[in-house]
């Protein structure tokens, strides 16, 4: 980003109740994106504010700052859907203050672009502490879209067969890794990149 897109705010009495954030104002190229200050949020009911230590970054991200997204975007927005980090508070449900935790912010797959993010307590979990937050902020979109597709849709049980095409990309590695997990046998697709 060129140091234009960088707002400054010297007034230190901001910084307990205010962030730094990624923010879309129009959608546009990568270089509509503002790092800028903006209000820290606080979460309601069935919400947690997690102090983010890593973002995922995906392809859907591009298409929400560019306007191509399929879900309405109202602006401005702050960019961002997988995350990982330290809840820092909580409104009410099972999660703690102090949990470490990842997910998707919420179903308009906005908002963790930034120091901290408001999240659906529904959409995130305790982190695996196998998982360092950069491994588990890569993880919820692609993972769940890969259950989606053999659980949710194909509704597949041990013993049945499925192709999975793309089975070197994200999706598909998930996919792979999610069948044989059920005892499901996969043929997989993938294709030489000839350029």
């Amino acid at each position: 980003m060129a140091p234009s897109s960088i707002a400054h705010q010297s007034n230190e009495d901001h910084t307990h109740s205010s962030m730094m954030a990624w923010r879309v104002h129009e959608f546009g190229p990568p270089d509509v994106m503002r790092f800028e200050r903006i209000l820290r949020p606080y979460p309601s009911p069935g919400e947690v504010l997690v102090k983010v230590k890593a973002a995922g970054v995906g392809p859907w991200d591009g298409w929400i700052r560019a306007g191509k997204s399929a879900l309405p975007q109202p602006l401005p927005l702050t960019l961002g859907s997988d995350l990982s980090g330290e809840v820092v508070a909580v409104e009410s449900g099972d999660l703690r203050v102090g949990d470490q935790v990842y997910g998707v912010t919420n179903p308009q797959f906005i908002g963790a672009y930034a120091e901290y993010a408001l999240a659906s307590a529904a959409m995130v979990s305790r982190k695996p502490t196998s998982l360092t937050h950069i491994e588990a902020a890569s993880v919820p979109v692609i993972a769940v879209t890969a259950w989606q597709a053999l659980f949710d849709q194909a509704q597949l049980k041990a013993g049945q067969t499925v192709v999975i095409h793309g089975a070197a990309g994200n999706v598909g590695a998930y996919a792979v890794q999610l069948a044989r997990r059920r005892m499901i046998s996969s043929f997989c697709a993938t294709s030489a990149q000839t350029r």
